[in-house]
């Protein structure tokens, strides 16, 4: 057997364009054999396709690149829940653009490890550049750590206080993610104290309580996009809190962070600017590949708690020399350049092509409620905050509502979330897609539609 050629090096481009082109073709007779958004037949059938195609994971021999790719990257592609399918809007799965997608193969091939300097010059710069722009969306001077997602960014929010303060006690909203409490646990903090949010968003008297009763270092979590509805907590209320009793405030923005790019809809988070710290996930309204996260703050001193030193990455006197040190801008040790593909995006498509797609994006969200709210035969929750439309058939049990999605997985046909609001199941559609179109949308309720028993 002749030794497989590496993508990296004057001869990897070489090597690898024969093999795009199996890959692109693989992807497009997956798609085409999958034939909608989600494959059809549920769990069992999905396992068993996948396992025919598979047949002996790990061969004693093998067989060559371009049947192994053509096999597996068809089998996945087939198997595939596809966000850029009008049909596919269950979750903050977004489609990713073309051109971060192109990014994230050089990515890959070059393979830099943002563990240490000499392991990803030009990818360190890079990173640094780029973060710097993005915290200065919030605060002029901020900076920016990339993470993989809204959970490793919240986990470092909190780890932040908590070497600031000791113990912090963490305030939450009964609407914040799950992630806030799993980092707590994690780090050792007391359990957070959760406010009730019955209209969806922050109570703001039951915080003012809660806030008096505590009389040792607090952080605040608010959410500035909840994965139920979209809902954006009354940020610049929860900040006046925060300031009047002490306490710090670290935002998360995953979902809805990427407003700020927009001048219509930057206003939804006005008070944002108060925060000790923010959450951004730049793979969901960024319409990145995952992973594309980050965590934001004001002063990068405040970064200063992730100092680590291991001598073979980061030596002192390496670092006296001026090798820059990367072990603090994560938790992590080996770590692939993500920010490639944010940097060509921000470049291609510029702060008005992001806002164009924020704004075509949220436009569709208020033409699926219009569309809603037309029908005879469903229900609206409420008028969309960011993308997020929940809906439901006229005077259905919940048992019903969970049996329409579950129905629709299995056949393939859409893919719908669910959510709970208002004491009551919704069925959840999650807009990212901004090629969608109103025909599109039409669609999808008729999909609906046509699964609601009679």
């Amino acid at each position: 057997m002749h030794t497989p050629p590496l993508a990296g090096g004057p001869t990897g481009p070489t090597a690898l364009h024969p093999l795009l082109g199996v890959v692109l073709d693989a992807l497009r007779q997956g798609a085409v054999a999958r034939g909608g958004p989600l494959p059809g037949g549920g769990p069992e059938a999905v396992a068993v396709r996948v396992g025919a195609a598979v047949g002996e994971a790990f061969p004693l021999r093998g067989t060559s690149a371009e049947e192994a790719l053509t096999t597996l990257v068809r089998a996945l592609a087939e198997g595939a829940a596809d966000p850029a399918d009008p049909r596919c809007a269950a979750h903050l799965h977004t489609p990713p653009l073309a051109l971060a997608a192109a990014a994230d193969l050089a990515a890959s091939a070059l393979n830099p490890s943002l563990d240490s300097w000499d392991q990803a010059p030009a990818a360190a710069e890079l990173e640094a550049l780029v973060t710097r722009a993005l915290a200065a969306e919030f605060w002029p001077g901020g900076d920016a750590l990339v993470t993989s997602g809204g959970t490793e960014s919240n986990q470092l929010a909190l780890l932040l206080a908590r070497e600031r303060h000791g113990a912090v006690q963490v305030v939450q909203g009964a609407n914040a993610h799950h992630s806030v409490s799993r980092a707590a646990w994690l780090l050792g903090l007391p359990e957070p104290v959760t406010v009730p949010a019955p209209s969806g968003t922050l109570d703001l008297a039951a915080l003012d309580e809660a806030l008096t009763d505590l009389h040792h270092q607090v952080l605040v979590t608010a959410t500035a996009g909840t994965t139920d509805t979209g809902a954006v907590d009354p940020l610049p209320e929860i900040a006046a809190l925060c300031a009047r009793h002490g306490a710090e405030l670290h935002v998360d923005a995953a979902y809805g962070g990427p407003l700020i790019f927009s001048d219509t809809h930057r206003t939804k988070l006005r008070g944002l600017e108060h925060a000790h710290s923010v959450t951004l996930d730049l793979h969901k309204l960024g319409w990145q590949p995952v992973a594309a996260g980050l965590l934001a703050v004001p002063d990068p001193a405040r970064l200063a708690p992730l100092a680590h030193t291991a001598d073979y990455l980061n030596a002192d006197d390496d670092t006296e020399a001026g090798l820059p040190d990367l072990l603090g801008r994560s938790l992590r040790t080996t770590r692939r350049p993500d920010v490639l593909k944010i940097a060509v995006t921000l470049r291609a498509l510029g702060r008005t092509g992001l806002a164009e797609l924020v704004d075509r994006t949220l436009a569709l969200a208020r033409t699926f409620a219009d569309l809603v709210e037309e029908h005879p035969r469903l229900d609206l929750y409420e008028r969309p905050a960011i993308s997020t439309v929940l809906f439901r058939p006229t005077d259905a049990p919940d048992d019903e509502v969970a049996g329409i999605r579950r129905a629709l997985l299995a056949e393939g046909r859409a893919v719908l979330g669910r959510a709970r609001a208002d004491g009551r199941l919704w069925l959840k559609a999650t807009l990212l897609n901004p090629h969608t179109t109103t025909g599109d949308l039409a669609q999808l309720l008729k999909t609906v539609e046509g699964s609601i028993p009679r």
